[in-house]
């Protein structure tokens, strides 16, 4: 699949966004960032009683048909690497996406590969910390949201991102604890190797079809996969792929130091046109005409008549990676507006999730 980087990324104006006219310049990711016999039960045999003649076999039922999915899932490689035999790659490049005044910090790091961890936008893989757990043993997996496309950051396909917060807490006894992997990943320096095992997962992955609306819902560090979608949309060039639908993001952080990736979503915002929505929702610093604070399900209930039109295509795909919480918050805004047309909003979520069109990953 040929492909090439596409963006380049000056400063954001909505006044700019109109005059870019979806042009682009040739760039590399530095631009962006600072920087995979039958047995019967119980061993007893089924008796036959040869008194009476046996009947013919019924004739075997027809086969179903196999389940084609809509999503981009040819060819795509789970559990290549497993944790007794993992992937060994090196950290390429480590920067921290969020400002001084941030509650936290949250890095991002590429890996290399050498095309040996081949993934898929929407994917994750595991990471295994150096060192052993109290009981002497090697540490378990993590498993993170790829941040990058399957092309990577640097569009050779040898290598992978990552979009990781460093979990820092004082537990009930007052004592600081950080967690394991997170601290291992924020704290690797260039260089240094990194155990990867998968990839996994297909629940995330994108739409085969190119005309369709993708609406992402974001909390933190779930930007991770739809960073990856968007990458494919709007920064890369596909023989096989060209996006012609609408891509819709919805971040939800704290505090405007937390916008990860910013300047490259307001980028796409200028190359993407019509073909992209951007939407911030900064809970600690906004707030809607009611005065409450802007969570993102608050953000998205701005626009509820218009997602609910959407939602009922068949060409609209929902994917929501972050905090348990917001799903329930977007439960509340469909439940009334799917009700005046008659439809019970939690069965029609089943159907969308059994038609692929709803598609959760959330912690």
């Amino acid at each position: 699949m040929a492909a090439q980087l596409t963006a380049a990324l000056p400063s954001y104006s909505p006044a700019a966004t109109k005059a870019a006219g979806g042009s682009s310049a040739s760039c590399t990711a530095s631009h962006f960032l600072a920087y995979p016999t039958r047995r019967l039960r119980n061993g007893v045999r089924a008796q036959v009683s040869t008194t009476e003649p046996t009947a013919e076999p019924a004739p075997a039922a027809p086969a179903k048909p196999a389940k084609i999915s809509k999503k981009q899932d040819e060819g795509v490689v789970t559990n290549k690497y497993r944790p007794k035999e993992p992937y060994v790659g090196r950290c390429l490049l480590n920067t921290r996406l969020t400002g001084d005044n941030a509650p936290g910090e949250t890095w991002h790091m590429v890996f290399s590969t050498e095309g040996e961890v081949p993934y898929r936008e929407g994917q994750s893989i595991g990471v295994i910390a150096d060192g052993e757990d109290k009981n002497g043993k090697p540490h378990k997996l993590r498993l993170y949201s790829i941040a990058s496309s399957a092309l990577g950051d640097f569009g050779d396909s040898k290598t992978v991102s990552l979009c990781v917060k460093r979990l820092v807490y004082t537990n009930d006894a007052g004592e600081v604890v950080k967690g394991v992997c997170s601290n291992f990943l924020c704290d690797l320096k260039p260089g240094s190797e990194v155990k990867i095992t998968g990839p996994v997962g297909k629940e995330m992955l994108m739409p085969k079809d190119p005309n369709a609306t993708i609406i992402m819902l974001a909390t933190g560090t779930g930007i991770a996969p739809f960073r990856s979608f968007l990458w494919k949309m709007f920064f890369e060039e596909h023989e096989d792929y060209k996006f012609n639908g609408l891509a819709w993001l919805f971040l939800g952080v704290p505090t405007s130091d937390t916008l990860l990736y910013k300047e490259e979503f307001e980028k796409m915002v200028e190359i993407g046109g019509e073909n992209f929505r951007l939407d911030f929702a900064v809970s600690r610093e906004q707030t809607n005409a009611a005065g409450e604070k802007m969570y993102i399900q608050t953000r998205m209930a701005e626009y509820k008549e218009e997602l609910w039109e959407l939602l009922k295509k068949d060409n609209t795909y929902v994917y929501m990676c972050g905090l348990k919480g917001m799903e329930k918050g977007i439960d509340d805004i469909m439940v009334d507006l799917a009700a005046k047309d008659g439809i019970d909003w939690i069965d029609y979520k089943k159907q969308l999730k059994k038609a692929e069109q709803w598609n959760v990953e959330v912690y």
